[in-house]
């Protein structure tokens, strides 16, 4: 039964809500069904789980903001189901902050609310949600967003409060306070639960290579199936299909949107349509990230050449982002201002544009802060963002601390320069129109430098094509 079609059965006598569409189909169930429906069931016996392994990172983070916040009384919704098209719903996925804060990730339940409420010592802490329904409710077999009947087990009180390790109540016994600061109508507040995740713990920095373990099987997955994706009128679907089927498999799913954009496309930044052809002779860029069921994603681009071999002009354009990516790569240290790594980026950009005659000053006048950036051009996005629980982390942080932040061991970033060069980009020689390169990595700072979490993703020309070749053949 398709989710679109889960009310079309009879239900109780009840008036549902006009407000989800369903009231004009509803029927009322006969009197036999009412009387025996609450009986006949087995026993649930509950045995507690012992608490998950991130329990007690995301014990730590709740103190931080405790401490940051005394004598506040804090709300952190979970946020809640989202309509897709009348009575369908979008798949839930619990707000970032709300996640790192409960370590509550791809089974959370909507409608949960985090709460601090204060105390002299710092804050009592607990967690509200909707309990499953007793079975001899109506929620239990007529609610189809929230009924058992409909959606299976929900979780106990006592089972999550073990889980998580966290106090936990029932969400009908909370209530509102005023002066409460809410997340993300209080911007202290908002900001400081973003700015926490610019450091990562080591939960979350293994949780952030398994992450990135799964996103490269899936580029192999991906290199696997090219033959049929150039066979197919809509190829491009077929890569975010393959990719897709790697992150469900082993994950909680891709943590954004895949772009899968072949030829001309992969010029355009966010290409997510990927209904267009794959044609051999033509490269193909797909970034592409599994989210764990910890919420944490990956975040990769390769660029491949459909045919296994790039041409001499793919290759130089090509290995002129690689070149752009390990000045960034180099850059990044302890210390160093995360623009910085942009910037390094940049100057290879400017160096080789102006080297190949697309710009109309020097690369120094390129790079000027105020009048330059003519090079931009073929590359207006940024080289890195934060990486996390949001595939674009820490994004309500201070400009301070985000772009002109100090980078810190435990941070984790991407690098991600490209060149694109529109089919129609009359400034540019017809060898390179149409021709779209980027390469994005993964990198965690430590203390010794940056690692490169997403190394074993070939990344060279040669090493692109050996890939290819070992996969294929």
């Amino acid at each position: 039964m398709s989710t679109g079609e889960r009310d079309t059965i009879a239900e109780p006598t009840v008036e549902a809500s006009a407000e989800n569409g369903t009231t004009n189909r509803k029927q009322p169930f006969p009197q036999g069904f009412l009387d025996t429906i609450s009986t006949g069931w087995a026993e649930r016996p509950e045995t507690l789980p012992a608490p998950r392994a991130q329990a007690s990172y995301a014990a730590v983070r709740r103190a931080a903001v405790s401490a940051a916040f005394p004598g506040k009384r804090l709300v952190i919704p979970a946020g809640s189901l989202k309509q897709r098209s009348n009575d369908t719903d979008y798949v839930f996925r619990a707000h970032s902050a709300f996640a790192h804060l409960t370590g509550w990730a791809s089974d959370a339940e909507p409608d949960s609310v985090l709460v601090f409420d204060p105390t002299d010592a710092g804050h009592d802490i607990t967690l509200f949600f909707r309990e499953r329904a007793d079975r001899t409710t109506t929620e239990f077999y007529a609610d189809a967003t929230i009924g058992e009947f409909w959606i299976g087990a929900r979780p106990s009180l006592a089972g999550v409060a073990a889980d998580l390790d966290i106090a936990t109540a029932h969400l009908d016994e909370l209530s509102s306070v005023d002066g409460e600061l809410v997340l993300d109508a209080d911007d202290a507040l908002t900001r400081f639960v973003s700015e926490l995740r610019l450091i990562k713990d080591e939960f979350e920095i293994a949780e952030m290579r398994r992450a990135v373990e799964i996103t490269a099987n899936g580029f192999d997955d991906i290199i696997r199936e090219l033959p049929a994706a150039t066979a197919h009128a809509r190829g491009e679907r077929v890569v975010e299909g393959v990719f897709h089927r790697r992150a469900r498999e082993d994950g909680n799913g891709e943590g954004y949107d895949t772009i899968a954009a072949s030829g001309p496309h992969a010029c355009y930044l966010h290409w997510t349509r990927n209904d267009g052809t794959v044609v051999p002779g033509d490269l193909i860029l797909v970034d592409a990230g599994v989210e764990a069921d910890s919420l944490y994603t990956a975040d990769i681009t390769r660029t491949l050449p459909v045919s296994g071999t790039f041409t001499d002009v793919q290759r130089r354009v090509y290995e002129t982002v690689r070149e752009a990516a390990d000045a960034a790569f180099a850059a990044a240290r302890v210390g160093v201002r995360f623009r910085d790594v942009h910037a390094a980026a940049m100057k290879v950009i400017a160096e080789r544009t102006a080297e190949w005659g697309l710009l109309p000053v020097t690369a120094e006048e390129a790079l000027d802060a105020d009048k330059g950036g003519q090079h931009r051009r073929y590359m207006v996005h940024g080289t890195s963002h934060h990486l996390g629980i949001d595939v674009h982390d820490c994004a309500q942080a201070r400009r301070e601390m985000y772009y002109d932040g100090i980078l810190a061991p435990g941070m984790v970033f991407t690098i991600e320069p490209g060149l694109y060069f529109q089919i129609d980009d009359l400034t540019v020689p017809a060898e390179l129109r149409g021709i779209g390169v980027r390469i994005e990595d993964d990198i965690l700072m430590t203390q010794d430098g940056p690692v490169n979490l997403s190394a074993d993703i070939p990344r060279t020309a040669d090493e692109v094509e050996a890939w290819m070749a070992r996969l294929q053949g």
